[in-house]
């Protein structure tokens, strides 16, 4: 759609590389404005978020190279070309090498995973909602076709050299679709922020809005890759959102974690007072 940024010569500033760094940035400073208000200390978030963001492109290149293994065996060249270097990989193996990452790190530095990750939490959301922007720009992530009246078609070759995106062609904007839910799942989150009941729940919150929304985004998705030990009736992010979803649901409504309540019960005062009185019947008390 518009995929150089800036163009001079030889020279190309791809709009994706700045809107997933803008993404990436926003998500690290919102978890810090949101760890500051549970108590955290400014700095080691800060470095966390970094740690975090690294091994996120690390894992999301990866989980990329593996699902498209085949191709890559057969060209091992393309590893360093410039569509490759370009691609952010995917999601979901960057947010799984994150959380990896983040319970040895939150362990080596001595914090709480369920409520450092509850800080990060809206953050991811707003990034992504930022970095499906850049997706959109670069024609990468793209729908199927699509009659629709909001189809979008996208006709810059360098768009197609670089990720393969048809042109011509009227598609689902999957991208924007993706964004505007991350935002709003942002907005979810970020409003609840400060009246969560437990440690974990805007995390759960997290891994169960985020990939509800991408397993049913995936239906209109188009799909080129390789399924990992499934069948093709489900994509690889399908069966990856699916599981995170179970462990959602796990942590929001089944976890000890959930009875670890931050706001005590709540007893009328009719029932303190009479418990009062018991208790000062009893002897030796």
């Amino acid at each position: 759609m518009f995929p150089k940024l800036i163009s001079i010569d030889t020279l190309i500033l791809p709009t994706y590389g700045v809107l997933v760094a803008i993404g990436y940035l926003s998500g690290v400073f919102m978890a810090v404005h949101l760890a500051q208000k549970e108590g955290f200390d400014r700095e080691r978030i800060f470095n966390l978020g970094i740690y975090l963001a690294l091994g996120g492109m690390i894992g999301a290149k990866a989980f990329l190279i593996y699902q498209d293994r085949a191709f890559y065996w057969m060209n091992p060249s393309a590893l360093f070309s410039r569509a490759s270097l370009q691609s952010a990989g995917i999601f979901h193996g960057g947010l799984i090498v994150a959380i990896v990452v983040a319970l040895w790190l939150t362990h080596r530095y001595d914090l709480p995973f369920l409520k450092t990750a509850d800080s990060f939490a809206p953050g991811i959301a707003l990034g992504l909602a930022i970095g499906r922007l850049g997706c959109f720009s670069a024609g990468c992530c793209w729908g199927e076709e699509t009659d629709l009246p909001w189809g979008v078609t996208f006709t810059d070759p360098y768009a197609n050299e670089t990720v393969g995106v048809p042109l011509g062609t009227a598609i689902h904007p999957t991208q924007l679709y993706e964004s505007a839910v991350d935002l709003a799942i942002f907005y979810y989150l970020y409003r609840r922020f400060s009246k969560k009941q437990f440690d974990g729940q805007i995390f759960g919150w997290f891994l169960l809005l985020y990939p509800t929304a991408r397993f049913l985004i995936e239906f209109v998705r188009e799909h080129v890759e390789e399924a990992f030990f499934w069948s093709h009736l489900i994509s690889n992010a399908q069966a990856i959102s699916a599981a995170l979803s179970i462990i959602a649901i796990w942590l929001l409504w089944m976890s000890p974690y959930r009875h670890r309540g931050l706001i005590p019960l709540k007893i009328p005062h009719d029932k303190q007072n009479s418990r009062r009185q018991r208790a000062a019947k009893i002897p030796g008390r």
